[in-house]
């Protein structure tokens, strides 16, 4: 009786184990993954601005393979210096199998964020596959805030 308990919990443990590697083997990504992303910027577009506007940012993240989102990064920077003002999400691994990955948030266009007036920014959307640099794609805006 014991002896029969055992093993079946012993044949559980393995049947657990075997999911566990057939789920990992699903997610395998070798190098003739056709990702297909694409990073659209739905906002903000390349109109003016002034201090204090609330900048709405929103992204569509898309593998139009289908594949999984895997790492997404949004980042404002001045034009001509590279001054980083904004760099999201902090864990660019975001893992979404649908596909799509729909990124929003606001951003205030302020001297405590860092923004000058009278200056050109630039916001750049990137997704990557499972390593860095795998199936990348990058769009880019570039706007202006007017000076007060």
């Amino acid at each position: 009786m014991k002896n029969s308990f055992f093993y079946s919990l012993l044949f559980c443990a393995f049947a657990f184990a075997a999911c566990d590697q057939e789920e990992q083997d699903e997610h395998m990504h070798g190098d003739d993954t056709e990702y297909d992303y694409h990073a659209h910027i739905l906002a903000p577009n390349a109109d003016n601005r002034q201090m204090g506007d609330s900048l709405a940012i929103y992204v569509l993240f898309e593998s139009h393979a289908g594949e999984t989102v895997h790492h997404v990064n949004v980042r404002i920077y001045q034009k001509g210096t590279n001054k980083e003002v904004y760099n999201k999400p902090v864990e660019a691994h975001i893992h979404e199998t649908s596909g799509e990955y729909h990124y929003r948030d606001t951003f205030a266009l302020s001297v405590a964020n860092g923004i000058s007036d009278d200056s050109s920014w630039i916001m750049e959307a990137r997704v990557w596959g499972h390593e860095p640099g795998e199936g990348e794609a990058m769009e880019a805006v570039e706007f202006y805030v007017l000076p007060n």
